[in-house]
């Protein structure tokens, strides 16, 4: 890890365990079971397709997709983005305060703060105040959301966007996530080094690696990724 000059993190299963804010959303997804489902597939579709928003903002790509989903014409298409900004992003920003990041993630990025590293965000979610509410917020040197620059993950563009944020080149980024697919693929893709935090018994894990598997590091303690950055 001598040649990391960055590490950079997923927000959502990464930083704190994403079931708790599932436990809390789950009234709002159920008073829209439809939504919800044409948003998730919607989502996994413009993952499949490698979409990218050129001529239009992501978030009109992903109305017109979820609208399709739904069944409804291109007239529907401001009503289902309307819908999606209250239903789904509006629900979890309402639910988010109080949770908490995993034990020793604070600690992790302090240790790598003081060695010199630089830290980023990037996630697939708009951060709003989700760092606030992990008591992360001021601890960045680069913060970006995909769907701003117009790319969900696994695609190569965010990651690419980060690089250029933090004014290095990928190889020199270590890039943490807790998707296999979307994070560590799309990071590897870009040319970055990544870590997957797991936990048991889904990822079994021997000394930092994933048994069975041909990712290079994994870990389901902060303290283990701290060690492995600063040793």
């Amino acid at each position: 890890m001598r040649d990391i000059a960055a590490v950079g993190f997923d927000v959502d299963g990464t930083l704190y365990p994403e079931w708790r804010l599932y436990l809390r959303t789950w009234q709002g997804a159920l008073s829209s079971p439809r939504l919800f489902a044409a948003f998730a597939r919607t989502r996994q579709r413009l993952r499949r397709t490698a979409a990218v928003a050129k001529e239009t903002s992501f978030y009109d790509l992903q109305a017109l997709t979820c609208a399709k989903e739904l069944g409804a014409g291109d007239d529907a298409v401001e009503t289902v983005k309307a819908a999606i900004a209250r239903q789904v992003y509006g629900t979890v920003e309402r639910y988010f305060d109080g949770i908490r990041p995993y034990p020793y993630v604070r600690e992790t990025l302090c240790a790598m703060k003081e060695s010199g590293l630089k830290l980023a965000i990037l996630s697939d979610f708009p951060l709003a105040r989700k760092l606030e509410s992990l008591r992360l917020s001021g601890m960045w040197d680069a913060e970006l959301c995909s769907e701003e620059i117009g790319a969900l993950k696994p695609h190569p563009l965010s990651f690419l966007r980060l690089a250029e944020q933090l004014d290095l080149p990928p190889e020199r980024i270590l890039y943490v996530g807790n998707n296999p697919r979307y994070d560590i693929a799309g990071a590897k893709n870009a040319g970055m080094k990544a870590a997957l935090r797991c936990s048991f018994p889904r990822f079994p894990l021997r000394h930092g690696q994933i048994v069975g598997s041909t990712q290079k590091f994994a870990f389901n303690d902060y303290r283990q990724l701290k060690d492995y950055v600063l040793r």
